[in-house]
């Protein structure tokens, strides 16, 4: 069984910026419910989709699987809401690698770095770039902003 455990924070300032690799992303959601979800990600030149589980403390159960690229652009046609277009900067610090995806269309002005953890229990340095943690909160989950974009909720944050 695979298993994501991660942690996802709000990036604070441009420091970020010139650290990584960049890779413009597409992904669209074929079905979502009850915590679990079928998302088609277009990364790139490469797709996948992935199956997720229900999300229990900062785990949950992650299925991932390389698919054709044109398969991928016609499942992102069948996907429920809008696709969420970002571009995610992969940054290795110390034994981790983050990940900073910066959103555009109705989720511009959102900036998020996450990391993975193998443990729940495991320490993680914070880049001086990264600022409030907001594992857990649903707003920030990439399935919630294709149905309550960013752009319509950040005035009230």
């Amino acid at each position: 069984m695979a298993l994501e455990t991660e942690r996802k924070f709000l990036v604070n300032s441009e420091a970020w910026r010139l650290l990584g690799n960049s890779v413009p992303y597409a992904q669209g959601y074929l079905s979502r419910g009850s915590g679990r979800t079928v998302r088609v990600r277009i990364a790139g030149q490469e797709a996948f989709l992935t199956i997720k589980g229900p999300v229990i403390g900062i785990t949950r159960q992650e299925f991932e699987y390389p698919i054709p690229v044109e398969d991928a652009r016609s499942m992102l046609a069948l996907c429920d809401g809008p696709v969420i277009e970002k571009t995610r900067t992969t940054i290795p610090i110390g034994s981790h690698l983050w990940e900073v995806d910066e959103f555009a269309g109705e989720n511009t002005g959102l900036i998020v770095a996450e990391v993975e953890l193998n443990d729940p229990s495991e320490r993680v340095d914070k880049p001086e770039w990264v600022g409030s943690e907001v594992t857990g909160d649903p707003r920030y989950y990439n399935s919630n902003l294709t149905v309550h974009p960013y752009g319509e909720w950040r005035e009230q944050s």
